[in-house]
């Protein structure tokens, strides 16, 4: 059995074949060296390859991601409140309209009003922050509103369905404007304004628009440029 080559052999050997062998070994091991060495760098390329595909994978999932909220926020978006011009408070065309005569005298406690809903009179000295509200409001606050020239939304929560408030709503400006429940009234839907009522039996009946147009932030209220923020928030705000 040949023994093997060590540097020492490589350097004192003179026989050839001893000396060709040793020259074969150190050949075979910087040979053995260079594929270790190419097999490594090959394996750090692959995980360099693997590492920037699960990296693009996550980045394009995440930008898909970014692309479908944005989507999906314009799509699931609530529609945006529709504006109305200013009414000159002249409805006296629409069908149905009642007029009235009140007093605007500010007064605490209680108000037996003529109108039911109120469409006018003596009221509290703080008026209702307008908006939505899910609970019945109080009546001499919300006449305040009537007041400074906004418009008030009920309905009578025995009378109309979930789909019924819904389309009531979709009516309304983002302000300048109230709706609430108002139980036991003679009618499903009533609108009010100051000194001016309709009342409808349906929430998709054209003429509800038709006064909000009339009557919204009207300039012949009372108090045309007193505004309808910074009041009471009633129980029920959404």
């Amino acid at each position: 059995m040949t023994p093997t080559p060590t540097p020492a052999d490589k350097r004192t050997s003179g026989n050839p074949a001893t000396q060709a062998q040793i020259n074969l070994s150190v050949k075979q091991q910087r040979e053995q060296k260079r594929q270790d060495k190419l097999a490594e760098y090959q394996k750090q390329l692959a995980k360099r390859r693997r590492s920037k595909l699960v990296w693009w994978i996550v980045g394009a999932t995440a930008a898909v991601a970014v692309v479908a909220a944005i989507v999906a926020s314009f799509v699931f978006a609530p529609a945006p409140a529709p504006t109305y011009a200013r009414g000159d408070g002249d409805g006296s065309g629409i069908e149905g309209v009642e007029t009235f005569d009140n007093t605007a005298t500010h007064v605490e406690g209680t108000v037996d009003y003529p109108q039911s809903p109120p469409a006018g009179g003596d009221h509290n000295a703080i008026w209702l922050n307008c908006g939505i509200y899910t609970e019945p409001v109080p009546n001499e606050n919300a006449v305040h509103d009537l007041e400074h020239g906004a418009v008030w939304l009920t309905y009578d929560p025995a009378q109309v369905s979930a789909d019924d408030i819904a389309t009531l709503e979709a009516l309304l400006p983002s302000t300048f404007a109230t709706m609430s429940p108002y139980e036991d009234m003679d009618t499903p839907i009533a609108i009010s304004a100051w000194n001016a009522q309709l009342k409808v039996d349906a929430a998709d009946d054209p003429r509800l628009e038709e006064f909000i147009t009339a009557y919204w932030h009207s300039t012949n209220a009372p108090e045309p440029n007193a505004m309808c923020t910074q009041g009471l928030d009633a129980p029920g705000k959404k």
